[in-house]
């Protein structure tokens, strides 16, 4: 089944375009190198389409060592009934089945949402902690942890997020005290946010120093809107944040999610989709940037799929990141590629 992602004008992703994709297939480099690709979906929502196991599996079948996966949560899939707080346990059962699938052997090798991220709603406080539970009960010992997402900026309708969040929410105490509830239950914290955020998620790890976190996506320097003609401002702010942020021995980084609008990148409006050669030289100053900070055993290369596949095809993309890490030790190769995110999300790979 061909997954079908839509984007339009009000979207914040980019349209996947298969016929497009297609006319871009390359050799995979090093295919025997294990990978644990730490982010990705699993889709279906008439808003935002349809990305689902099958889906997954072809992008997967591209000639790369994918040996395990990390489901990320989409606010979906919730549960249709019962106390709203609780919905959200709905998509922790959902991507756990989807595992059991996995886990059968029937559907291949890779250990497909080996580790789950759901939807944690820290501003129910300390009452998120029953939440929390039951999400690990139904997690079948796969659940990992939480994503809280607080991307937010004025100007992002320009690139189509409409989801308007509160400036600071990482540092509002009710979030905070919701947060206090992870580390005692051995849960770990996923965050997205742009570059001018990131110093809330500083203070945050500051104040939590038992809490292991991640960092979605290089911390999304913006390309787009008040930002467009200004990356190397931008990259000097960012570089400058990521520096600080690395000094928190708990914090991780996730090297992906490029391909999304915001980063203002342009692979899209080629006749033809970029090669990986492209995307490393386009990519190597944020990725070398993130790996200088924080080392290779807290830095985790991530496909963002479906979200990313309208810039470029699977394959490639893990091609681009093979190019990367090409002046990397053995074992900073490992850690890279499958040993930090197996570490954080303790796959036991």
């Amino acid at each position: 089944m061909a997954s079908t992602i839509p984007a339009g004008p009000i979207s914040s992703h980019l349209a996947v375009r298969p016929d497009w994709l297609a006319l871009r297939r390359e050799d995979a480099l090093e295919p025997d190198l294990p990978i644990v690709d730490p982010h990705h979906h699993l889709i279906d929502r008439p808003e935002s389409g349809t990305y689902l196991l099958p889906d997954l599996l072809a992008d997967i079948d591209s000639g790369h060592n994918v040996v395990a996966t990390v489901y990320l949560e989409w606010l979906s899939m919730y549960r249709a009934d019962g106390p709203q707080e609780m919905r959200p346990v709905g998509e922790i059962e959902f991507a756990n089945g989807v595992a059991a699938m996995s886990a059968s052997g029937s559907y291949g090798r890779p250990r497909v949402c080996a580790g789950i991220v759901g939807h944690g709603e820290l501003t129910l406080g300390a009452r998120v902690r029953p939440v929390l539970e039951a999400m690990i009960v139904a997690g079948g010992g796969r659940f990992r942890g939480i994503r809280f997402i607080s991307a937010s900026d004025p100007d992002q309708g320009q690139w189509g997020a409409t989801l308007a969040r509160p400036e600071g929410w990482l540092r509002d105490p009710r979030v905070r005290e919701g947060f206090a509830q992870l580390a005692p239950l051995g849960l770990s914290f996923d965050s997205y946010m742009y570059h001018p955020q990131l110093g809330d998620l500083l203070d945050l790890a500051r104040a939590f120093p038992a809490t292991p976190v991640v960092l979605n996506h290089v911390g999304a320097p913006i390309g787009l809107g008040r930002y467009t003609g200004q990356r190397d401002a931008v990259f000097a702010d960012w570089r400058a944040r990521i520096r600080d942020l690395a000094a928190c021995p708990n914090v991780h980084v996730k090297l992906g999610g490029l391909g999304m609008k915001v980063f203002g990148f342009d692979f899209h409006e080629g006749a033809l989709p970029p090669s990986s050669e492209q995307l490393a030289a386009a990519w190597r100053p944020y990725v070398e940037t993130c790996i200088e900070a924080f080392g290779a055993s807290r830095a985790m290369f991530e496909s963002n799929f479906p979200v990313d596949k309208g810039s470029y095809g699977y394959g490639v993309f893990w091609n681009a990141c093979k190019r990367l890490a090409q002046g990397a030790s053995a074992s900073e190769k490992a850690d890279l590629f499958h040993g930090t995110a197996s570490r954080f999300y303790r796959l036991g790979i």
